[in-house]
């Protein structure tokens, strides 16, 4: 049964941040791939900045097509909203029976995840695998010392999507932070320069 580790996110954009992360995840642990989620725009939030589902995963398509261990992933397009991360992984777990899911966080997220929607019964049914982040707040005692929750010493990363979307909107140069097919699109849609 191959592992696959989900990580969810908003990409908007999708960064170099985003794809060390995945990268390393999926070469230091036992996952054998992992599925980029692009997380649907929540039809109850007004967002201006945030592109819509498609472009947002084409972005993803695009960024990741050259791993053949990292994947995109639009499975929560096609789910109900609000969507929670236990509908989407049970979901997921129905469709693909032959594969091992697990969920891949920042550390910011472990601090917060005991008042994630069923947070037992996701611990109940998948592991966690964690990467470091730079963050306020402790660890509940529970997710210490759990079994299910894996902590790779990946790469502490500083990017974010609001910073590019930012330097874009101010004429700056924010190409490093971005693979060569992402700018490009960003760049040819004129995305984020209002």
């Amino acid at each position: 049964m191959s592992k696959i580790g989900l990580y969810f996110g908003t990409f908007n954009p999708i960064h170099v941040g985003h794809l060390i992360i995945a990268n390393h995840m999926v070469e230091h642990s036992d996952l054998d791939e992992i599925w980029m989620v692009v997380t649907p725009h929540n039809p109850f939030k007004k967002k201006s900045s945030l592109l819509e589902n498609h472009h947002r995963y084409e972005l993803v398509y695009r960024a990741t097509e050259n791993y053949i261990k990292i994947k995109p992933s639009d499975i929560e397009f096609k789910l109900p909203q609000p969507n929670y991360t236990v509908h989407t992984l049970a979901h997921i777990s129905d469709k693909y029976p032959d594969k091992q899911f697990s969920l891949i966080m920042g550390e910011d997220n472990l601090k917060s995840f005991h008042r994630w929607k069923n947070y037992e019964t996701i611990l109940e049914h998948h592991h966690i695998y964690v990467y470091p982040r730079i963050a306020d707040g402790i660890t509940e005692h529970q997710f210490k010392n759990n079994s299910k929750i894996h902590k790779v010493d990946a790469p502490i990363i500083q990017i974010s999507s609001t910073m590019i979307r930012k330097g874009i909107k101010e004429k700056k140069n924010v190409k490093p932070l971005l693979t060569e097919a992402v700018w490009e699109y960003i760049d040819e849609m004129n995305f984020y320069k209002k």
